[in-house]
């Protein structure tokens, strides 16, 4: 028996750019990352992102879900994300900012300071 399970992702990220500029963006970027990340270590460590997907309702992530999603943008190896490579990692997954057309909006970004 195969199962046909379609997953419909919808990439708001053009949309977000488009309405709250480069720098507006990046600012909710870093909220983001704030919101997941461990208040102490100012990293978002295996441990913050497992709690904080419950609360985002996301019950059912499993652990080696949450550390692949980890090593996915851990840059400098030490098994959690700073907030660059947080950052970094955001805008490799959003397909409408990477294509042809999207990517060009980004030149502007790099004059920000995302920390």
């Amino acid at each position: 028996m195969e199962l046909d399970i379609a997953v419909d992702f919808e990439d708001y990220f053009p949309s977000m750019m488009e309405s709250l500029g480069a720098e507006g963006f990046i600012g909710e970027l870093c909220n983001g990352f704030r919101l997941l990340m461990d208040c102490e270590r100012g990293l978002i460590t295996f441990e913050s992102l497992k709690k904080n997907s419950i609360m985002l309702g996301l019950h059912d992530m499993r652990d080696d879900e949450i550390i692949c999603m980890l090593s996915e943008g851990d840059l400098d190896g030490d098994g959690a994300l700073n907030q660059v490579e947080f950052c970094i990692l955001m805008l490799r997954l959003s397909p409408g900012l990477m294509d042809n057309n999207g990517s060009t909006q980004w030149v502007e970004v790099e004059e920000y300071d995302v920390i």
